[in-house]
């Protein structure tokens, strides 16, 4: 719809619009400020892809799910409001969110696709709600990262899903992981204390 508006900056959506279709603000890079309205049930895939100058994001509680590459790329966003509405983060939803330096996820969401939080590199700490799967590249290139909490949901833990986090010096695996596949921790250069239970029956390359 605004796909590629290079030079818009600001933008209201009307309490009419009930869904944001894909790609429909993809590329907006000077889009600084967005409202978006409690009538707002879905939002499209790409749809606010690299906008660039958006700062700050509230998602209405009416909104259940953030699909696919939502926010990837949105170098400047610093801080997103995530409903207990939403059950579903995509995959690369906020890939190369520079900016991010922490993000509350409630404990609604069961599902966080792989490269969500990809070269976030700003992201200081997380906690994971009670996913079941830590899914591949989940926080590669998350530079920054020191601290994460990973809850006794998870049973598996993708590939490359912590490489190149070379902040991360600790981590508490719990009993419930059964697998952790290949290069999951590769290059945590500052990772010295690492437990890995009984329960891992699968270790990757």
């Amino acid at each position: 719809m605004f796909e590629g508006c290079e030079k818009l900056t600001q933008l209201t959506i009307p309490s009419t619009i009930t869904s944001i279709g894909t790609h429909a603000f993809n590329g907006c890079q000077l889009l600084m400020s967005i409202v978006i309205p409690s009538s707002v049930t879905e939002i499209g895939d790409y749809s606010f892809k690299s906008c660039l100058s958006l700062k700050e994001i509230m998602i209405p509680s009416s909104v259940a799910s953030i699909p696919n590459n939502a926010f990837d790329g949105c170098i400047s966003l610093k801080k997103v409001s995530i409903p207990s509405s939403v059950t579903h983060i995509g995959n690369e939803a906020f890939s190369e969110c520079y900016s991010i330096e922490c993000i509350e996820i409630p404990s609604s969401v069961t599902k966080i696709g792989h490269s969500a939080f990809h070269e976030c590199v700003s992201l200081k700490k997380i906690n994971l709600p009670d996913i079941k799967v830590i899914e591949h590249s989940l926080f590669s290139d998350c530079v920054s990262l020191a601290k994460v909490f990973i809850p006794s949901s998870v049973t598996k833990i993708g590939a490359n899903a912590f490489k190149r986090c070379s902040a991360l010096n600790e981590i508490n695996i719990p009993s419930s992981v059964m697998s952790i596949d290949s290069k999951a921790f590769s290059e945590c250069s500052s990772l010295d204390n690492v437990t890995i239970p009984s329960s891992v029956t699968e270790i990757g390359d």
